[in-house]
């Protein structure tokens, strides 16, 4: 132990995972500021004075703190105050909840949510016919789950001058009627065509934003997270000034790595902006070091980049193989300039195809620039062909999987394996194979695409089954199941890695900073089935509690 002086906060009656390679599991840890000063059993007790705070964990698991290392809290925040879609299944749920968010805004200029599943719809198409229907009045902007395409009335298609005439842009498409006119859904980039005209937030609205994610992921037990966009694109309003107010008067509790988004319509002349915005932009618990470059978009929308075409509504080949948004000599040419200028770079990698193109820009950087501490990663990995699984630990770049899509349900069943066929199918999330391989796996939720739970997503990494299916649901790809241990490693350690704070956070350890979270159980004690049952009971940041389950 460091120091006979008595602790701040001492946690005892374990049992404790600390996530340390050295020592696993231990029953007590001691808190003195902000930082761990001993872990072990009983000898911890000696560190307990007048006026140390005990906590008997009583046989609830101690774990280091959740980090997200894929998310977007301040939109999900400033969602959570509009016309909330999310958790809703159907089209007269939808409709309930539109009208009522409408009738509680009478003076708004616009209606604007989201949250909306895919599988409501046929064919994932919701028509602007519908909303017309409910608001006909006012222009209305919907993003749907996966926040890669809107639902739009006539009212905002007129405002926007969307008609029959009107192209697709280069990076997404409107769908149309047999003759033309646009039915009131928009993907990926022509959503922009009526997002640029959606009212500004203000500054205020953004951090009441930030602060009301920050509350809910605390409450989930995450202490640090990787925001994924920090920039402006399509209808996104910047969130850095929200960042960077609550970070210099403490509102920022959680530890913040910010993503800068890579324009794509831009070359290699933005990256001194983007180091400009680096320096100004690290203030207190927030660090922007990293860049985001999304190379293409989603499967059920046919814009995920494939390597070959995608099948269509008969099952015949079709000629389309989705968008890879950065052509890929470019973006080899891209990560190598930003890997020189330390960036890491956060990939939005969806596709076989992305993946690959990826991978090549990582491998290119790694040949001109030698292996540097960038800890580049690819996120979403729905589809890797194997040839490539091993190519992430040749390479050092991390897995970064968002588990809670790998289960069967309606947007899987009904708008992917059909389109992707058989052989590709076998080929989405293989979280076993990559672990297997040695690979660097994180974790994160892409909220607000998904829940942000860490525990729903651990649920689904180790089952392959969503906590709420119905009992006789099949096992989505039963090879590619991970152990408990391995990740909650993902969800701790391993985005502690991605977020280069894994010399002070993402285990338990003396020295370490005391980023905990108190589970409600033990997962590790009972049936793999019921880790989703799991709850939250307390967070610390730093020695602070940010959260206590019914204060």
């Amino acid at each position: 132990m460091q120091s006979s002086a008595p602790a701040d906060l001492v946690f005892t009656g374990g049992p404790v995972h600390t996530l340390s390679p050295a020592r696993a599991r231990a029953t007590s840890v001691a808190v003195r500021g902000e930082r761990i000063v001993a872990v072990g059993h009983d000898e911890v007790r000696e560190l307990i004075g007048p006026g140390t705070e005990v906590i008997d964990l009583a046989g609830k698991l101690l774990i280091p703190g959740f980090q997200d290392a894929h998310v977007h809290p301040v939109g999900g925040g400033i969602e959570l105050g509009q016309c909330d879609l999310s958790g809703a299944t159907t089209r007269e749920e939808y409709r309930q909840r539109i009208t009522a968010y409408a009738q509680a805004h009478p003076d708004d200029e616009w209606i604007i949510g989201g949250g909306w599943a895919m599988e409501a719809f046929p064919g994932g198409l919701p028509t602007a016919g519908e909303l017309d229907a409910i608001v006909p009045d006012r222009p209305v902007y919907l993003v749907n789950r996966d926040h890669h395409g809107a639902w739009v009335n006539s009212r905002a298609l007129d405002r926007a001058g969307i008609d029959a005439r009107t192209p697709d842009p280069a990076d997404g498409r409107i769908e149309r009627e047999a003759d033309g006119t646009p039915t009131g859904m928009l993907q990926e980039g022509a959503a922009n065509l009526v997002g640029v005209l959606l009212p500004q937030l203000t500054l205020e609205q953004r951090i009441a934003g930030l602060l009301r994610a920050q509350e809910l992921l605390h409450s989930l037990g995450i202490t640090a997270w990787q925001d994924a966009l920090l920039g402006e694109h399509a209808n996104l309003t910047d969130p850095t000034d929200a960042y960077l107010a609550t970070a210099a008067d403490g509102r920022l509790t959680a530890r913040v790595v910010g993503a800068l988004w890579w324009d794509r319509a831009r070359g290699t002349e933005q990256i001194d902006e983007l180091i400009a915005r680096r320096e100004a932009a690290s203030v207190g618990r927030l660090r922007c070091t990293s860049v985001k470059i999304m190379q293409d978009g989603v499967a059920e929308n046919g814009t995920a980049a494939l390597l070959g075409p995608y099948l269509d509504g008969c099952g015949c080949t079709s000629d389309n193989t989705g968008i890879s948004f950065v052509p890929p000599q470019d973006l080899q040419k891209y990560v190598t300039a930003l890997d020189a200028h330390g960036f890491q770079v956060h990939f939005h990698a969806l596709g076989d195809r992305a993946v690959r193109e990826a991978l090549d820009a990582v491998a290119a950087a790694r040949r001109a620039n030698g292996f540097s501490d960038t800890r580049p990663h690819l996120a979403h990995l729905q589809v890797v062909h194997p040839d490539d699984i091993g190519r992430f630990r040749e390479l050092g770049a991390s897995a970064n999987l968002q588990p809670l899509w790998a289960a069967h349900e309606p947007q899987m069943d009904e708008l992917t394996i059909p389109f992707l066929g058989p052989e590709r199918s076998a080929h989405q999330y293989p979280f076993g194979a990559l672990l297997r391989s040695g690979a660097t796996l994180c974790a994160g939720s892409d909220w607000p695409v998904s829940s942000p739970d860490p525990l729903q997503g651990i649920h689904v990494a180790v089952n392959r089954v969503l906590p709420e299916a119905p009992a006789g649901t099949g096992v989505f790809l039963p090879g590619q199941r991970i152990d408990l241990g391995s990740a909650l490693a993902a969800y701790t350690a391993g985005s502690a890695y991605v977020n280069h704070l894994d010399a002070e956070t993402g285990t338990i350890a003396p020295g370490h900073l005391a980023d905990l979270a108190v589970l409600d159980r033990d997962p590790f004690a009972g049936p793999v089935e019921e880790i989703g049952a799991t709850r939250v009971e307390q967070t610390f940041v730093g020695g602070e509690r940010v959260f206590a389950r019914g204060e």
